[in-house]
């Protein structure tokens, strides 16, 4: 589906806001989003959270220089650097923001609260940051978004192929519906990046989240075997499946991850810059 992970709002407007892009404010609407409120645990708070605003303010004091995502899931540490400890959290969460200068990363646990029988707009979803150490360390199997931008024009290809292949209806006028679906909803209000982000990095997030749409109804809304997509259904092949798409939903996370980290990058190229 074409969703947005918590670490990529963070990340991007935690960017915008370090840089004096955007006013606190601002950044901590569009991080929450349509979640009910988040709250982040620092170190040095005795476990006691505080509202994002005071969170990044507090960040930018001990030294962030700069957000970058994580998107990992067993097998593919994608954007981690270590300690085995911080990298098995987020592998839970399979999301997680480095702070870049002060050693730290954040991983988030979601709590959705409300009646469990009642209406769906009853229920609202809370989000606590845990705060941890990080090995400063170049992050795992992140491309440059030139990198990414290749790897997607041939995922394309491959999921559209994949997808025939199998005979699964996600490579014609059924998923073409279902991504236009997903699209409607999710660009309801939501900008795309944060301002400071490259041209470049929007195209390589927007085409990156199709790729992962395109994987997504491969299995079925939700993570399901795609039966109401049609084609293939017997364990074997929906095994065939599931090994023929694994590279295409790599190919999509790393590019995603790029999107969201090419405003930190920038950055540290230009620090590198100044010091040569």
């Amino acid at each position: 589906m074409l969703t947005e992970p918590r670490s990529g709002r963070l990340a991007a407007w935690g960017n915008a806001l370090l840089a004096g892009l955007v006013a606190p404010d601002e950044a901590a609407e569009r991080i929450v989003a349509e979640d009910a409120r988040h709250r982040v645990a620092l170190p040095g708070d005795d476990g006691d959270p505080v509202g994002l605003t005071l969170a990044l303010g507090k960040l930018r004091s001990l030294g962030a220089a700069g957000l970058r995502v994580a998107l990992p899931v067993p097998g593919h540490p994608l954007g981690l650097s270590g300690p085995p400890e911080f990298n098995a959290r987020a592998m839970e969460a399979e999301e997680a923001v480095l702070v870049h200068g002060t050693a730290l990363g954040l991983v988030p646990e979601v709590h959705a609260a409300g009646p469990a029988d009642g209406d769906p707009e009853d229920v609202h979803t809370e989000v606590r940051w845990e705060c941890l150490p990080v090995r400063e360390a170049p992050p795992a199997d992140v491309p440059s978004l030139a990198e990414a931008e290749r790897e997607l024009a041939e995922a394309m290809r491959e999921a559209t192929e994949v997808l025939t292949r199998l005979d699964v209806a996600g490579s014609g006028p059924v998923a073409d519906a279902a991504l236009e679906a997903y699209r409607a909803r999710m660009e309801a209000g939501r900008q795309l990046l944060a301002p400071g982000y490259p041209p470049r990095a929007v195209r390589v997030l927007e085409l990156g989240q199709r790729v992962a749409a395109l994987v997504s109804i491969a299995y079925g809304e939700g993570g399901g075997d795609g039966r109401e997509h049609g084609g293939a259904v017997s364990a074997a092949e929906m095994a065939s499946r599931a090994e023929a798409l694994r590279p295409v939903e790599r190919t999509a996370r790393r590019a995603q991850v790029a999107a969201y980290n090419a405003y930190a990058e920038e950055l540290e190229r230009r620090r590198e810059g100044g010091r040569a």
